[in-house]
């Protein structure tokens, strides 16, 4: 499979994994430098009277630190990362970095006992090799690089999980200014709200509606992922989730979202109901076009978007309800969408929303009966 037939979370992935890995080989160089700057001119090493020389040291500590980076970027990407998702972000981060650097530590053990069976040239388990790795492991080099080691670990995780906190992509480009000036973009736009929320609220209670609602944004995750959305907002029981024009119209991404959500939901209705007593169901509008994008705020900043088509979108999801409509969708979109025969749409008609003067087309998209 070629990087251009991954999915969107694929993608995703696979971008994070080859970030973990070019963070480490950064961090190798700079340990290698670092090195220099200590050694100078030595053509050994001080502690180990081993043979120094620059650079084998920069392009061991560099590949071997990206090879390492693969490595563990696939551990946390595939595993770690969904094994302690519902952990505290400080222990989180402290669990992480003791398992990441207690690896490093039996690996670089296991690469001392080969070594010193290899140079002694006597089996793994003699004792003159059991001596060798004592020595080694009481040296300070040895515990310098290990610190160095759990220091690297520390910050690429706390990286990793703040860009995970703020959400896609937000690091990325407050790091490189994408939005530093604001920029006229367009964009795709739905707004998620779920049924019947008062009601639920209060039939369960504030700190189980809290957890209904952690549970039901967990469930939807991994639909936006593979339709490559990112979520711009959480409001209370609505979710605002947005795609860049191209992104969200192609292969229908926008629709599919709503519709993967919907069969994820309904999959895990049974388990909603054993831990909650009810099912929650939801409803969305989508609409289209150009928004302002830019940075703001001063104590708190983030990347907002402004602009008409988020109330069009707002007015067009309020409207559900009076059509018995799960899904309205504008004409400007719908058209643009071109999508196929996994979709059913209904024309609503041209509609004057609350508080504007300008009246929308509307179409209520549905899945045909037999489509799964």
């Amino acid at each position: 499979m070629s990087i251009l037939q991954l999915s969107p979370l694929q993608k995703r992935n696979l971008n994070k994994i080859v970030g973990i890995a070019l963070f480490w080989s950064l961090f190798g160089m700079t340990y290698a430098l670092l090195e220099r700057g200590i050694l100078g001119n030595a053509t050994v090493y001080p502690s180990t009277g081993n043979p120094y020389k620059f650079s084998t040291a920069l392009l061991t500590a560099s590949f071997g630190a990206l090879l390492m980076g693969f490595i563990f970027g696939g551990i946390e990407v595939y595993y770690l990362s969904r094994k302690f998702v519902r952990m505290a972000f400080g222990v989180k981060i402290l669990l992480k970095t003791s398992i990441y650097l207690l690896v490093i530590c039996l690996l670089v053990l296991l690469l001392s006992i080969l070594g010193s069976s290899l140079s002694l040239q006597v089996a793994p388990n003699d004792t003159a090799v059991y001596n060798s790795v004592l020595l080694f492991m009481a040296n300070e080099a040895f515990w310098c690089v290990a610190f160095y080691s759990g220091a690297v670990i520390c910050v690429g995780l706390f990286l990793t999980e703040v860009s995970d906190n703020l959400g896609q992509g937000v690091v990325k480009n407050f790091l490189f200014g994408k939005y530093h000036r604001p920029r006229e973009e367009r964009r795709i736009f739905m707004f998620l709200d779920m049924k019947a929320s008062t009601t639920i609220a209060e039939q369960l209670g504030h700190i189980r509606y809290f957890e209904l609602l952690n549970a039901y944004y967990a469930d939807m995750t991994k639909s936006i992922l593979n339709s490559a959305g990112i979520v711009y907002k959480y409001v209370g029981d609505e979710i605002i989730i947005s795609w860049d024009y191209k992104t969200g119209l192609k292969n229908s991404n926008c629709l599919h979202c709503f519709f993967s959500i919907k069969n994820v939901l309904k999959d895990r209705a049974e388990n909603y109901k054993s831990r909650f007593g009810l099912a929650p169901a939801f409803k969305a509008g989508m609409h289209c076009g150009p928004v302002t994008t830019g940075e703001i705020g001063v104590l708190k900043k983030e990347i907002a978007f402004n602009g008409d088509v988020l109330n069009t979108t707002a007015r067009i999801q309020s409207l559900c309800n009076d059509y018995g409509a799960e899904l309205l969708v504008s004409e400007d979109l719908y058209t643009a969408l071109h999508p196929d025969n996994s979709f059913a749409a209904k024309p609503i008609g041209n509609l004057r929303l609350r508080g504007r003067d300008a009246r929308v087309n509307l179409y209520s998209v549905s899945q045909p009966s037999d489509y799964t």
